[in-house]
């Protein structure tokens, strides 16, 4: 009988020791023990951490989001649920928007020949409703399509109107290659090269192509030239991000900028700097200033060019990378970025801030994303409610993008858009 109580006490002791020793294990281990009808289950704490990650997440689907939502970020289907998008800095106050008005303008151009009326227009209206101004607009544009521009421009509310002025100038190409310019890429493209030469009364400028849309108000945008140091004279994004499936390190039969090259589809200009600069060049020993550089330069590579005035922005940037400065693709943001999958970083960390419909992706069924945001800027009557009339009807297009790549970072879109238009509509009905 004793043989078994020792037998027994050693039992119980040797069953204490080992809970005492899987306890020991599991707080080591960082885990919590929950006891449910007398045994023992552990969680280890790092899925209580997930707990706490996933309660914080975006909602993997939603439908359109009221304002409140919105100024917390958000914006529909983020696709990235554990990170947030950052917030933008509000557009500027009523004083401030009052003391920008008494500076300078801001300088935009643009040259729209063909059908591209719509697409300038729509492009111009991203502007005026995002931009407090004052704003100066230079379009270029073939005869046949001045009195539309007019008609259209001057018929926007004295809300908006007030802000710029504008100036319809006629295609112009210097000399005897008039056709050849005109015709070098896209209608008319080339119009930008001639800029410097053309506006000899305006310092800077930012020039788009007309299948562009602002996202962020040209304040933003015209403040980068601060950015410019002593040499730098223009500024553009890179081609591509990507230099496995960029064009001109595979393609280019002419020289390029940097490892990919740039794209000219947004680029911001001092034309003082232009005019005075003399431009190395692998034509003479001597530096030529832009007016003399572009005819030469274009009567040597005109056989080897795919891309037209953007292969010659290249060429010139390629001899003279000291005076450019290159700003993130978030700043001219295409299909490229998202097409094959995410690849614009500043994008993700910071939303669009210009976006840009080239290969005719505004006007694509397959591309429903661009088309989304295009469609509803171009059909937002601008005295209507910028959140009730715009943002919301838009949110609810976007969410049905999301079988597409660029559709699945469509909150990439309205990262910055959604929430200036909000301040642009709490401040109009705080002023009445």
């Amino acid at each position: 009988m004793r043989r078994y109580v020792r037998v027994l006490a050693l039992c119980i002791v040797f069953a204490i020791v080992s809970v005492l020793y899987v306890f020991s294990n599991l707080s080591s281990l960082g885990t919590s023990v929950a006891v449910v009808g007398g045994l023992a289950f552990s969680r280890p704490s790092s899925l209580q951490s997930d707990v706490g990650k996933i309660a914080r997440r975006w909602p993997e689907t939603r439908g359109p989001v009221d304002l409140q939502d919105y100024r917390q970020g958000a914006g529909g289907d983020t696709g990235s649920p554990s990170t947030p998008p950052t917030r933008p800095p509000p557009p500027p106050s009523p004083p401030e928007r009052r003391r920008r008005r008494e500076e300078e303008p801001m300088h935009l151009a643009v040259v729209a020949c063909g059908d591209r009326q719509e697409e300038t227009l729509t492009m111009l209206k991203s502007v005026v409703l995002l931009s407090a101004g004052p704003m100066s607009f230079h379009v270029f544009a073939e005869e046949q399509l001045h009195q539309g521009f007019r008609d259209e421009l001057d018929s926007w509310p004295s809300l908006h109107r007030s802000k710029f002025n504008y100036t319809i100038y006629p295609i112009s190409f210097p000399g005897k290659h008039q056709e050849e310019w005109k015709k070098l890429f896209k209608p008319c493209a080339s119009q930008r090269l001639f800029l410097p030469i053309l506006l000899k009364d305006v310092d800077s400028l930012l020039y788009v192509d007309t299948d562009i849309l602002f996202l962020r108000p040209l304040e933003d945008a015209w403040a980068l030239l601060s950015r410019f140091n002593a040499t730098q004279l223009a500024a553009a994004s890179p081609e591509h991000e990507e230099p496995r499936i960029a064009w001109y390190n595979r393609f280019a039969r002419h020289p390029y900028y940097g490892t990919t090259g740039v794209n000219s589809g947004v680029m911001l200009m001092n034309l003082t700097r232009i005019r005075a600069a003399l431009f190395k060049n692998d034509m003479t020993s001597v530096g030529l200033h832009w007016g003399e550089l572009l005819l030469p330069l274009f009567h040597k590579y005109k056989l080897n060019i795919t891309w037209g005035d953007q292969d010659l922005i290249n060429i010139i940037f390629h001899h003279n990378p000291e005076n450019l400065y290159v700003f993130p693709c978030h700043w001219n943001f295409r299909p490229d970025h998202c097409i094959y999958g995410s690849n614009c970083d500043a994008a993700k960390q910071e939303g669009v801030f210009i976006l840009h419909g080239n290969r005719g992706v505004f006007h694509d069924p397959r591309q429903p994303a661009f088309r989304a945001i295009y469609d509803a800027i171009r059909k937002h009557p601008l005295e209507q409610d910028l959140v009730s009339s715009l943002l919301l009807p838009l949110e609810i297009k976007l969410n049905q993008t999301t079988h597409t790549y660029c559709g699945k970072v469509h909150h990439l879109f309205t990262q910055n858009f959604g929430p200036t238009l909000i301040d642009l509509q709490r401040s109009r009905d705080q002023d009445g």
